[in-house]
């Protein structure tokens, strides 16, 4: 049974059980690169807030939920809040503090999600960071084609990508979106080319029961799991978003109470720009967000007690000219900062992004998305969105960024690596060779260690202006045009079972006999 739309060659090389493994070696047809890895940042976090600020951001957010609450457009989750206590009105429940700390305890402070591919599992939590692509824009671009609407086409390009570099570890919701399938089936064949083409952890969006159910059965499908054997674990995850100020809408609810009923993982993270739907203050936005945040977590608790959740912080301002939002901002960074100590004092893993402004790949998209990873890292996050590809705020996905973005985070791994102060390190010997006025080109202790000494970039040029112009004057984006056109023109999927692939197909194909998921179409 073929599925509509899988090109031949998905199919053979499928067939034959998939390629070469550069994206475990480290070393690929294409690039050089680090091998996979789950990176943990040693560092000490930064802080801005003192202990009086923590307390006042906490009982900020206790007064939004205990005096203000929230609305749950679910009767589900307010019957299971007003069950545990909470004083209802309608769609609005207001929580009390004690029942927010009591069911805090039950968060796990680590999460493992294992997806298809057991070597690719990754790990939320403690002093761990991971990387996911670019996700959900309706348009990309590359230097080529220009921008342009979302299809399946590329999407399957931009999968290929996060699937073939090693410091992109999950695979988040869909890279761009494929406008040109219908909505009613997109989630299908959308998670099988990424089941296909990616066996690294994969995400479920919260857009109606159908869908949420389908992406479920297919995962299990994938990793050829028992129903027990799935709910054994997690396998998956999902990210719920507030319709902020203080709304959690029914979809986004209900597909997170469907997930972790079954064990798996929901990240809750509050849209809050401040300026627009949050206060204008850092300190008041994150105290929204929290607020906002804290209560699908009880919710979900209360649901499940002990099921994987993690914080999520997008929290930044808003242009006051214009309304546009901003990212990579002072304000951002300190938000997300704010956001890692909020996240520490109630145990919780935490979910930042990588987010700029800029139109096109140039310099404002290099510097405010090194901002954005800047403020990830420094406030010690542990899972970070839209790592690599984003532009434009969240509208678009380009080509040339993901390969760009991909650099910049091989440096923060590679940054990240602890540092060795053995006797051979300090090089005293080293020294005392070179001596005065020497130089240690060709002394043993260089000779032995410079070909794997330090950090080597697969886009950075660090040629001289007269190589670098005798060479065509190639500016970044133009490297990384090429490289992504032979990245996917050497690709292979990873290896997956003919009768799993053969059972997804007939998963698809069947639901789509059925009508997919409904539509207002």
């Amino acid at each position: 049974m073929k599925n509509p739309g899988e090109g031949p060659e998905i199919r053979k090389q499928n067939r034959r059980g998939g390629g070469r493994k550069n994206n475990t070696r480290g070393k690929g047809g294409v690039i050089h690169q680090l091998p996979w890895s789950l990176p943990v940042n040693s560092d000490k976090p930064t802080e801005p807030l003192s202990e009086e600020g923590i307390e006042a951001i906490h009982n900020g957010a206790m007064r939004i939920l205990e005096e203000l609450g929230l609305e749950f457009l679910s009767t589900e989750a307010v019957e299971i809040l007003q069950k545990a206590g909470c004083p209802v009105n309608g769609s609005n429940v207001r929580i009390g503090r004690e029942l927010v700390m009591e069911q805090l305890k039950l968060v796990p402070s680590s999460v493992t999600i294992t997806p298809r591919n057991p070597e690719r599992k990754i790990e939320i939590g403690a002093s761990q960071i991971v990387f996911g692509n670019v996700s959900s824009p309706p348009n990309c671009s590359d230097l080529d084609r220009g921008r342009r609407t979302g299809t399946r086409e590329s999407f399957r390009d931009l999968i290929k990508l996060t699937q073939y570099f090693n410091c992109i570890h999950f695979a988040g919701g869909y890279p761009v979106e494929p406008m040109d399938l219908h909505p009613s089936i997109r989630h299908l064949d959308c998670l099988y080319d990424k089941l296909i083409l990616t066996d690294k952890v994969v995400h479920a969006y919260c857009l109606g029961k159908e869908r949420v159910e389908d992406v479920i059965e297919m995962v299990r499908i994938a990793g050829g799991l028992s129903h027990e054997a799935f709910d054994s674990m997690p396998r998956m995850y999902t990210n719920i978003n507030s319709t902020s100020p203080l709304i959690h809408d029914f979809n986004m609810l209900d597909g997170a109470m469907r997930l972790a009923r079954r064990g798996q993982m929901t990240v809750v993270t509050p849209f809050t720009l401040a300026g627009a739907m949050a206060p204008l203050t850092m300190a008041g936005a994150v105290a929204q967000s929290i607020a906002e945040g804290l209560g699908a977590i009880v919710l979900l608790q209360l649901v499940n007690p002990g099921c994987p959740v993690a914080l999520g912080t997008f929290t930044s301002n808003v242009d006051m000219k214009s309304g546009s939002p901003a990212f990579g901002t002072p304000e951002y960074m300190r938000a997300t900062q704010m956001s890692g100590q909020m996240a520490r004092f109630y145990g919780l893993p935490l979910r930042a992004s990588n987010a700029c402004a800029a139109n096109t790949p140039d310099s404002q998209s290099a510097w405010e998305s090194l901002f954005s990873l800047w403020a990830a890292v420094s406030a010690g996050v542990n899972m970070v969105y839209h790592a690599a590809g984003w532009l434009e705020g969240g509208l678009c996905a380009s080509y040339e960024k993901f390969v760009m973005d991909c650099e910049t985070l091989q440096q923060v791994i590679s940054y990240m690596k602890p540092v060795s102060v053995t006797e051979d390190d300090i090089a005293f010997d080293a020294v005392k060779e070179v001596g005065p006025g020497g130089h240690f080109f060709a002394c043993a202790h260089t000779q032995d260690r410079f070909e794997n000494a330090f950090y080597s970039p697969f886009l950075s040029d660090w040629s001289n202006f007269e190589n670098w112009q005798e060479n065509g004057a190639v500016k970044t984006p133009e490297r990384a045009n090429k490289i992504w056109k032979r990245i996917l023109a050497e690709f292979q999927p990873p290896p997956i079972n003919e009768a799993i692939r053969e059972e997804l197909e007939a998963f698809v194909a069947k639901r789509k006999e059925e009508g997919g998921a409904p539509t207002d179409y």
